[in-house]
């Protein structure tokens, strides 16, 4: 009998500065509703989901950046609807936020860009703080907009878990990643490794690339292609979901999608909106695949990939 899990992604439209959390939490029940209204048992929601894109802003005052676009805890009071919604309808989730956490002394002085895996108990059963920051730390107020997340967050310190997750009376192998992490193929094979067969991504990807002139259009087919590849090559279901549309005055292009462990793109978004789509994920395709073409220990040969760890950066070292 086939594993068989209807899953959702529920794409944001623009979140401003002058929204409040209350009103995101609002829009966020909405499609958590819609997305158990059309069968779905496991809903993702991007990146960041509770506040803008804050990172494209320079803030001097690092209190306000707390108290403006960080959770202390997770549910946090505002927060809350959401969880109970999802205990309420029996749909388990994954959200992005800026976590705020204690240091040794106790006080909460680390921040992360991080992802929880929600039970449909309401019940929180897995982290994950995102380990490929993209941008810079420094001020460019030359630049179209600035892109800090290595201002505002240290890299993830939980590495790539994989957890046990149940959602629709169906038993699986989650893992979780974000945003940036999908363009760095060794998080996905170190999730694939653990068997993960459903991997989970948020993201805020604007249209205009602030490192170096890119056709909006070529950005989105890199998006796509390489939700594609790392389904296929990792022989997993892959769920991304967007924040998306113009905020505050800069646009971010969407194109959530839903890809099968084949590389076919099952759903996508044709929205810059709040937007729900929702596919029927068989989860049996992953053991398919990895007993056939993907058959990692058959074919897997680590004795020559000691480089992928050894070096970080690229160094001309021809053999001749």
């Amino acid at each position: 009998m086939s594993r068989k899990l209807v899953v959702a992604a529920a794409q944001l439209g623009p979140v401003n500065l002058g929204d409040d959390r209350a009103s995101v939490v609002a829009r966020l029940v909405a499609m958590l509703q819609e997305s158990a209204a059309r069968g779905a048992r496991f809903v993702a929601f991007p990146e960041l989901a509770f506040t803008t894109f804050f990172p494209r802003w320079w803030f001097d005052n690092e209190d306000e950046v707390n108290d403006r676009f960080f959770e202390r805890s997770m549910p946090s009071p505002v927060t809350q609807p959401l969880f109970d919604e999802a205990q309420r309808l029996g749909v388990g989730f994954y959200i992005g936020y800026g976590e705020l956490a204690a240091g040794e002394s106790g006080s909460p002085n680390h921040r992360f860009n991080t992802a929880i895996l929600v039970g449909p108990d309401g019940s929180i059963v897995g982290k994950y703080r995102k380990v490929h920051l993209p941008g810079h730390a420094d001020h460019k107020p030359e630049a179209a907009f600035q892109h800090l997340e290595k201002k505002y967050f240290e890299v993830g310190d939980l590495g790539f878990p994989t957890y046990r997750y149940g959602a629709g009376g169906v038993d699986l192998i989650a893992g979780m990643l974000i945003c940036n992490d999908r363009r760095w193929p060794e998080g996905f094979r170190v999730l694939g490794l653990q068997g993960a067969e459903m991997v989970v991504l948020g993201f805020n990807t604007p249209t205009e690339n602030l490192h170096y002139p890119e056709p909006p259009a070529l950005r989105v087919h890199h998006h796509l292609i390489m939700a594609q590849s790392m389904a296929y090559q990792n022989s997993i279901w892959l769920i991304e979901t967007a924040k998306a549309g113009v905020e505050d005055g800069f646009r971010m292009f969407g194109h959530s999608v839903i890809v099968a462990p084949t590389g076919e793109i099952v759903a996508q978004t044709v929205s810059e909106d709040d937007e729900v789509i929702v596919a029927t994920a068989d989860l049996d395709l992953s053991d398919d695949l990895r007993r056939t073409m993907f058959n990692l220990a058959a074919h897997r040969r680590p004795e020559h990939y000691g480089l992928l760890v050894e070096r970080v950066g690229v160094e001309v070292t021809p053999a001749n």
